[in-house]
């Protein structure tokens, strides 16, 4: 796991040798947290082409490792993020060719097969995370490739003749051939999702690389690209090829091939430990890291004072039965707090999954133990995990049969009753029967109510802001959600659901969120489940093997059941929270004030809206936690890159 980042310019922007190399230096200081190990620069003078590589050394430690690297025959440079676990089978292939190695690690692999195979058949040919920059000093081509889900980042830029790349963004703000600019229509997007969806960015001009997805550069030219790898052509195949065994076959099936997806991620030559929470997910990977024999499995968690949020005790459980050298840190609001004020730095642009504290403060536990650290990240998608799969169905069913107009009445009628209103009615039901916020969850239900389809309803169910109300003027741009043709390869809800969830929220919140906190502390963070031969295998499950009789994840679990047994795993889901509502009435109160005071001076943000709905929170007559999170991280973000 690495930093990577670099450029071509023309004549007009290449200046001399020392202003490129002096450019090259600083973008390279920028990414110092991704790889304490090493860095260097290379360049080729007449092109006007830089290579920058921060190393965080995991394979292969000895200079033989180096980046950028120059392939055997002087053709080719390379600068390399990530780690590829089929190295040593390519490696074999490629010395029964004759082709020798300097030394032993993955970097100098994927060059040679470049060497011998070309970009392409190299790339299908990767197991692993990876993001990398090629230079072809023969044809004066640059090409950048990204992993096949998005777990490893790459950002680009072209303005005019000058083209740009990094690992994140602050790389890029480092070259004066670029003023930052924010896109209005990016931060509608933000709203609506607490992330910034591909391939877009926060900046005008400025593009995430998606998922699967080569691109090149000629010489003198626009970047073209290509699909190595589809996510939509491997879900519509694997539907269209089901299996058709039974469980104790796909079970036989799954486990054979998680194992070898965990043993592969076990390669290291540092320590290497595994995030446990004691959920399924990361239980599953723990269990089969330790059946592998490979000596004894570092675990760790943290635990919250909270008790509603507290996962800890869950992990401890399945830590002693699995014998795991197990580290647990309790974490008090103060310590989780005092990480705020680092995100908008870590992430670099505008980013609101909350459990992105939780998940910098785990990483910088881990990293005074271990190197490297498996995750359970991933599983939701592939086997049907998150609660919203179940409650849309439920919906759509109770909807189905209600003409459009009854559903509008009952919403208006719904609304028509204020929260505070809804709650004192609600105090006439027994305590036992009455949930919290009984009016702010009947307003968010009259909200799915006003639904037009199925799609609405998840598209409602996975939105924050409507982006219309709080950023006027802002063109929100389409992407996947709302691309028609999605339900005629999925006509299925859920797989439906699970399709857009692998392409939008899995690469641009979960892996951005675990890439950014885990590479804050240089520890690198592995994630078995998304093997793609996995998401390949799990397209072809019935959908009985994904949810049964209300138990999601039915096919992971019976798994699990085999190393673990049912009564550690079987609880509600939690997932990786805070009590972020609470914090933004208490002691974030004065920092979240002092940044919705910021609001006018964007131009961007309805202030009047956001400050009634702030004091909707703080007086409890709804719990805004999530959209309020969304403007804070947005302003936060604007004070610290100044924009």
């Amino acid at each position: 796991m690495c930093g990577i980042a670099g450029f071509v310019a023309d004549s007009a922007h290449r200046a001399s040798l020392d202003q490129i190399e002096k450019i090259a230096r600083a973008m390279d200081v920028s990414l110092a947290h991704r790889g304490p190990d090493g860095h260097d620069v290379w360049i080729d003078p007449e092109a006007g082409a830089a290579l920058i590589h921060r190393r965080l050394a995991v394979v292969d430690l000895s200079p033989a490792g180096h980046q950028p690297m120059t392939s055997a025959n002087g053709r080719f440079v390379i600068t390399y993020n990530g780690e590829v676990y089929s190295h040593l089978e390519i490696r074999a292939q490629l010395e029964a060719k004759g082709v020798r190695f300097r030394g032993h690690s993955d970097t100098e692999v994927i060059l040679e097969s470049i060497a011998q195979h070309g970009m392409s058949a190299t790339a299908k040919r990767l197991i692993g995370m990876f993001a990398l920059a090629v230079w072809d000093r023969q044809e004066r081509t640059l090409t950048l490739v990204r992993d096949r889900v998005g777990i490893k980042p790459v950002y680009w830029a072209k303005f005019a003749d000058l083209f740009m790349f990094g690992s994140e963004l602050k790389a890029l703000r480092e070259h004066p051939g670029w003023i930052p600019r924010i896109k209005p229509g990016a931060v509608a997007a933000f709203m609506r999702h607490g992330y910034v969806p591909a391939p877009h960015t926060i900046y005008e001009g400025v593009w995430k690389l998606e998922p699967g997805t080569i691109l090149t550069l000629p010489f003198s030219g626009e970047p073209r690209f290509e699909k190595f790898w589809d996510a939509r052509n491997v879900a519509v195949s694997g539907l269209q090829n089901p299996l058709h065994e039974d469980d104790a076959a796909l079970t036989d099936r799954m486990e054979a091939l998680l194992t070898d997806a965990v043993g592969k991620r076990m390669m290291a030559d540092v320590p290497l430990g595994a995030f446990l929470s004691g959920g399924v997910d990361s239980s599953l990977v723990v269990a089969l890291m330790k059946a592998a024999n490979a000596g004894p499995v570092k675990t760790f968690s943290i635990g919250f004072e909270d008790l509603d949020y507290n996962e800890a005790p869950y992990a401890s459980v399945i830590a002693r039965h699995l014998g795991t050298e197990h580290t647990e840190l309790t974490v008090t609001a103060r310590e989780a707090m005092d990480a705020i004020p680092r995100l908008a730095e870590m992430y670099d642009e505008p980013f609101a999954d909350s459990s992105q504290i939780p998940t910098y403060l785990v990483s910088a536990m881990t990293r005074k133990y271990v190197t490297v650290a498996l995750s359970g990240d991933g599983g939701d998608e592939l086997f049907a995990g998150y609660n919203r799969y179940q409650v849309a169905s439920r919906f759509q069913r109770a909807l189905s049969p209600m003409p459009q107009a009854v559903r509008e009445t009952v919403a208006a009628g719904i609304t028509a009753v204020s929260t505070d209103n809804w709650d004192r009615l609600g105090r006439a039901l027994p305590r036992n029967l009455l949930p919290p916020l009984l009016g702010d969850k009947l307003h968010k239900a009259a909200k799915v109510l006003k639904s037009q389809d199925a799609d609405d309803i998840y598209r409602r169910l996975v939105s924050h802001w409507e982006p219309d109300e709080v950023v006027p003027g802002g063109s929100e741009p389409r992407g996947p959600l709302w691309d028609a043709s999605v339900s005629g390869d999925f006509p299925h809800l859920l797989d439906r659901m699970q399709y857009l969830d692998l392409v939008t929220y899995l690469p641009d919140d979960i892996l951005t969120k675990v890439d950014r906190a885990s590479m804050a502390v240089a520890l690198e963070a592995r994630v078995p489940l998304l093997d793609h031969r996995v998401i390949e295998l799990a397209w072809r499950l019935p959908h009985s093997a994904r949810i049964r009789g209300g138990t999601t994840k039915w096919l992971a679990r019976q798994v699990l059941y085999r190393h673990v047994p049912r009564q550690l795993i079987e609880r509600p889901k939690m997932g990786f929270g805070i009590p972020l509502g609470d914090w933004l009435k208490g002691p974030l109160r004065e920092w979240a004030e002092s940044l919705l005071s910021r609001i006018d001076g964007s131009g961007l943000i309805d202030a009047g809206l956001v400050r009634g709905r702030w004091q909707e929170h703080l007086a409890g007559r709804r719990n805004w936690q999530y959209l309020l999170w969304d403007v804070l991280m947005f302003e936060a973000w604007r004070e610290r890159w100044d924009c």
